[in-house]
């Protein structure tokens, strides 16, 4: 079982909870988590971020699994030089593996940098993603050498949004799978972009059962590229009708 965090999460005390809930089973989880972000604003000064992580292990009581740059692209400037430090922090045993993750990497890559390569990259995943960013994380991929990348907020934080029950996600299952909505959603999370792993919040209990199901499902690998492809003509066309209506 795996659980997601962040060092600013439950307003910077995620982690003391986790560990004052679980206690005894929190070693049972592979834990991964996120700094970044601290009560005065986002920040990527190496020795935060160093505190951040070495404190992050104390209130939890272990040593995280991964722990990821939150957000870089809301300091670009200092994203190759936390990179860096992440790296130093795993190799010291600080964690065991590191890396980042993004909402939104599209600023990310109109900055020039060189990073070593990361073990680990989260990004966002299914159906409520544009065409601009599966695009980004593709070139993402790419230019960073990820050969690990998660999928996070398949729903976009809005899991009960009636759009869920007009949309028919069941198109993208094999034929002979049966899920309902969220379920399928999920199952297609994981295959836009492809994912290995897929982080999920919700405070309602049948929402993570039907996440749990959903993982199990599979898509139709000729229909995700169908989406893909159709998502890409139609950022082309808006393009275009954009750029002529400028002119």
């Amino acid at each position: 079982m795996d659980l997601d965090t962040a060092f600013n999460y439950h307003h910077f005390a995620s982690h003391r909870t986790l560990a004052a809930i679980a206690g005894d089973l929190l070693p049972a989880f592979t834990i991964s988590t996120k700094v970044g972000y601290f009560p005065d604003g986002h920040d990527f000064h190496p020795a935060r971020l160093r505190a951040a992580v070495e404190q992050s292990a104390r209130e939890l009581g272990r040593t995280p699994d991964t722990v990821l740059l939150h957000n870089p692209e809301s300091s670009v400037e200092g994203f190759a030089c936390a990179c860096a430090v992440l790296r130093e922090m795993r190799d010291a045993g600080l964690c065991k593996n590191w890396g980042f993750s993004t909402w939104d990497p599209r600023r990310l890559l109109e900055a020039p940098w060189a990073i070593p390569r990361p073990d680990v990259v989260m990004v966002r995943a299914g159906l409520t993603v544009s065409a601009a960013i599966l695009n980004a994380v593709d070139e993402l991929v790419d230019r960073a050498e990820i050969t690990e990348l998660w999928g996070m907020a398949p729903f976009a934080g809005k899991a009960d949004d009636s759009i869920w029950q007009t949309v028919d996600t069941s198109t993208f299952l094999l034929p002979g799978q049966q899920g309902g909505a969220l379920q399928a959603g999920v199952a297609t999370a994981f295959a836009v972009p492809e994912v290995t792993r897929l982080a999920v919040g919700t405070s309602v209990v049948e929402h993570l059962a039907e996440a749990v199901c959903g993982s199990r499902l599979e898509v139709s690998t000729e229909r995700v590229t169908e989406y893909r492809a159709l998502l890409r003509e139609r950022a082309t066309v808006s393009a275009g009708a954009l750029s002529r209506k400028d002119r």
